[in-house]
Formats: C-alpha cells, sequence, structure tokens
C-alpha cells in the first residue's frame, strides 16, 4: 500500500493472542481518544460459554499529578448446571467451576469427589486445590500462556491485576492496568487486550492449552458491523470537521463550560448566550451547529423559515414568541439553530413603510426573547449562521445576545486537503468490507487539494458523490465490478463540478 492509502486507513497490528486472532485497529488513535473520555474496546465480541459479557474500556486520569491511562475490563459468566450443586456445598471459586467442567467431561475422579457429599469439601480441597470454605477463592492455576501474557503486560509497567469473585448466578472477573499517558503506546493496549482474554479463559475454565480462543477473531477499534450507521448528519462531530482548527476550539470550550454547570455557577461565569456564523455557502455552518450539539450531549432543535413568518400581520412575532416560550421550557440541553438568519431578521431599517415596520418588529422581539433566554434556561444556546451578515442589524448581534461571532470562510489548500482526508476515511468506514475496496491506493488528499481552489466542503462532498454515483451505476449496468475509485476519477469529477 502507498502512503497515500495508509494516509487513508488507519493502521492495523494483527497478532495471535492466546489462541485468538486479534486485530487492532488504528491503535494510537484509540489511546489518544482515550483523554476525551472512556473508549469502549471489544464492543459486541462473542465469547466462549459461560462468558456471557465483557465490558473493556481504556480513560484517561490524572494520578498523583500526572496523567495516566487506565484500563479496565469486568466479565461476567454463568456456570454449568452441575456447578450450581457445587456452590451450594460450598465448592465456589475457579477450582470449583473446574470440577464442574470435569463433571461434564465424564471425569471418573470429578464423580467420585462429589459422591461423597460428607467429605466434599475435604476431599476436593485434597484432589483439586480448593481453600476451606469461608475463605477467598484461590486464583486459579495459569499455563505458560496466561503466565507469559500476564508477564509482557507487567514488563510494559502496566502492573496488570485480575480478580475473581464468586457469585449466586455464576463468576465475575476484573481487570485492572494503568501506565503514564507519557509512555502508552499500541503495544500497552495490545497487551492488555491478552490480559483480557486470559480473564476469559479463566471463567471458562480452560485447561492448560488454550482451548476455548481457538479460531475465534476479535477486532478491537472498529464499529461491529452489524451495528446500523447512523446517518452522517445526525452523527457528525467535531472530530469531522477539517480545515477550521480555531472554530473547533472554540466549540471545545463552550462544551466544556456545558459540561461543568457547577464550576461556572461557582464563579458566577455566564457561558455564551448566542453564537453567530457566517461565510459563503457551503462552508459546514450547519454541520458545525450540529457538532456542536453532539460534543455538548445536547439535542438540536433546527427553526426554519417557514416557522416563523408568517404573512399575516403579528404571525411572525407570536411565531418567534412560542418558540422561545417552548425553548425556556426545556429540560435538557439544547442547541436552537436559526439556519439563514437574514431571511427571518433582516436589516431593520429606518424606513417608514409598511413593510419595512413589520421587519422592526420581528427583530424587536427577537430582541426581547433573547435577552430573557439565558436567565430563564441557561442550558439553551442559540445558534444563528447566515451568508450576508451585512444584512443582519448590529443591535440583534450584540455581546450580551451573540456573544461569539465566528467567521467560517472557504477553505485553503491545506483545509481542503484535510476535509478531503476525512470525508474519504468516513466512506471506508461505511462501506469497505472484505473483498470490497472502495479507494484505490492512489488516492492523494493533498494532490485533490491543488485542484480544487475556491471550493468549499459541500463541493467536495459533491465530488465524492458524483464519482459514487458514477461507479455504482456502472457496476450496475454492467453487472461486474467497477474498481476501486482512483485519483483519476476524482479529478474528472472536479473537472465536472466546474463545467456545472
Amino acid at each position: 500500500m502507498t502512503g497515500h492509502g495508509n494516509a487513508l486507513r488507519p493502521d492495523t497490528d494483527t497478532a495471535d493472542l492466546l489462541g485468538a486472532r486479534v486485530t487492532l485497529v488504528d491503535p494510537a488513535g484509540l489511546l489518544a481518544a482515550a483523554a476525551a473520555g472512556p473508549v469502549e474496546l471489544l464492543a459486541g465480541a462473542a465469547f466462549p460459554t459461560p462468558v456471557r459479557r465483557v465490558r473493556f474500556t481504556v480513560r484517561t486520569e490524572t494520578r498523583d499529578g500526572r496523567a495516566v491511562h487506565r484500563f479496565d475490563a469486568c466479565l461476567r459468566a454463568g456456570l454449568p448446571s452441575t456447578a450450581v450443586g457445587l456452590l451450594a456445598l460450598g465448592l465456589g471459586g475457579p477450582a470449583g467451576l473446574l470440577l464442574a467442567h470435569r463433571l461434564a467431561a465424564g471425569d471418573p475422579v470429578a464423580g467420585r469427589v462429589v459422591a461423597g457429599v460428607g467429605r466434599v469439601a475435604t476431599e476436593a480441597s485434597r484432589r483439586l486445590g480448593l481453600r476451606p470454605s469461608g475463605t477467598p477463592p484461590a486464583e486459579p492455576p495459569r499455563d505458560a500462556a496466561g503466565a507469559a501474557a500476564l508477564h509482557a503486560a507487567e514488563a510494559l509497567g502496566l502492573h496488570p491485576r485480575i480478580e475473581h469473585e464468586a457469585t449466586s448466578g455464576g463468576r465475575t472477573a476484573t481487570v485492572r492496568g494503568v501506565v503514564s499517558s507519557a509512555d502508552v503506546t499500541p503495544a500497552h493496549l495490545r497487551a492488555m487486550v491478552a490480559v483480557v482474554l486470559q480473564a476469559v479463559r479463566e471463567l471458562a475454565g480452560d485447561t492448560p492449552e488454550p482451548r476455548v480462543l481457538a479460531g475465534r477473531a476479535y477486532t478491537v477499534g472498529r464499529r461491529p458491523e452489524a451495528v446500523a450507521t447512523p446517518p452522517v448528519a445526525a452523527a457528525v462531530t467535531l472530530d469531522q470537521v477539517g480545515g477550521l482548527d480555531e472554530v473547533v476550539a472554540r466549540f471545545r470550550e463552550i462544551a466544556v463550560s456545558f459540561r461543568h454547570p457547577q464550576v461556572m455557577a461557582r464563579w458566577g461565569a455566564r457561558r455564551p448566550q448566542g453564537i453567530l456564523m457566517y461565510g459563503p455557502p457551503g462552508t459546514g455552518k450547519t454541520m458545525l451547529a450540529r457538532a456542536l450539539a453532539n460534543e455538548i450531549g445536547a439535542d438540536f432543535r433546527e427553526i426554519r423559515t417557514p416557522e416563523i413568518l408568517d404573512k399575516y400581520l403579528g404571525g411572525s412575532e407570536r411565531n418567534i414568541k412560542q418558540i422561545f416560550r417552548e425553548a425556556r421550557g426545556y429540560r435538557r440541553p439544547t442547541v436552537m439553530l436559526f439556519d439563514e438568519f437574514d431571511s427571518i431578521i433582516s436589516y431593520a431599517g429606518a424606513g417608514g413603510d409598511a413593510a419595512s415596520q413589520a421587519v422592526n418588529a420581528v427583530a424587536g422581539i427577537f430582541k426581547q426573547e433573547m435577552n430573557t433566554l439565558i436567565e430563564a434556561n441557561p442550558d439553551v444556546i442559540v445558534v444563528a449562521t447566515t451568508n450576508f451578515p451585512q444584512r443582519v442589524d448590529a443591535s440583534l448581534t450584540r455581546s450580551g445576545r451573540f456573544d461569539v461571532k465566528l467567521a467560517i470562510p472557504l477553505p485553503d489548500e491545506t483545509g481542503r486537503a484535510e476535509i478531503i482526508t476525512k470525508m474519504v476515511r468516513e466512506l471506508i468506514d461505511r462501506h469497505e468490507r472484505p473483498g470490497f475496496r472502495m479507494f484505490a491506493d492512489d488516492v492523494d488528499p493533498g494532490g485533490l487539494a491543488a485542484l480544487t481552489p475556491g471550493l468549499s466542503g459541500a463541493d467536495i462532498r459533491e465530488v465524492l458523490r458524483r464519482v459514487q454515483l458514477a461507479k455504482a451505476m456502472r457496476e450496475a449496468s454492467e453487472g461486474a465490478p467497477a474498481g476501486p475509485i482512483s485519483q483519476d476519477d476524482l479529478r474528472e469529477a472536479v473537472a465536472g463540478l466546474r463545467r456545472g
């Protein structure tokens, strides 16, 4: 694969761990994402019976003044029917689980142990190494493979721990490991996956040879294919925004203020009431508003022009009042988007005609409602977008109403390359599957960016849409695979877009 291909597809690391084939997808990206919150690993994976559930996460936290990456796993397992009786006899713990599996396999020694009910605890302790009743369950014996997994994690400074606990319905195991964030690498992630798989083996009552995981495959860091992919518009995040680093950084600051209301209240600090974004069409203003809502964890409410403007006198004012009345009652953080703001609130001029007076009335009501919203419901933030900021009265957009004003320009060449890279990666993640490759290795975002001066993010997405459609139509009409999208295909689509 060429360098361009590596730039568009995340790195993968595949290894055989305890009999299972494990693939780490973009391990460096997973570790970096942990700074923003817990990252779920092994989501949707299937494990051998009786293991029922494995929740494995990595997150960052501060310990003794330094950042660390903390790996945590909680594993739950049921018991074979024979094991339920053993629990009633006080034969819990990993060794009791091993005895249950031997019983199920028809082991005559295990059968003789259980036959003498009165002697079961003593006999099991002698034959299987069980501790007396009432003591903590013994750690299961580990073979060379399991010991090697723990030793490898220890050598990397993770200090791994596996702890078992018996419950009435089965057993649980917890796995922990911590390493300095300054030192963490994909090798640490791979080592902790191996430790978690060792815990799976122990819960499954694995024999000294790693049989239960043999032939199984696990992918860490990729969305399970069985999960439906949400629409791009609904799932957009700030990480998907390219070429607007300063805007993204400002939105992340706003999101922090929403996530820490107690700190804001202690200082009497008021988060921004409103955000005005302005710039040419197609630069991603609406997408940014949606991304902000997702970053905050807020609901998204888009106010469209027909919901406000009314041909009857006084109707538009009533509509604005109703919209803000509802906003004051929202019980969850909400981003309210007034798209194409200039078409709703035009410049409030000094004309004396009926049209000017109507415009002034609408603008005046909007000002009043914005003035009272922050006191009534500080969890609502108003976002307005416009392609023509000069058409909006400055009194509407002053600080205290719209505290943040952001210009969203057309992307430069570096920004276009970033946008192309992120859009192509998104398509690869959503559509590529084993046996189907969507983009060829010669696709070069930097080279394509040089060919697209003056294009917006929306224009670039249209270029990709046209190429996707052309490939799909060719395959549908010819009945044969059309081949992946190449750099030449993209160049032709750009030229076609410019021609109209």
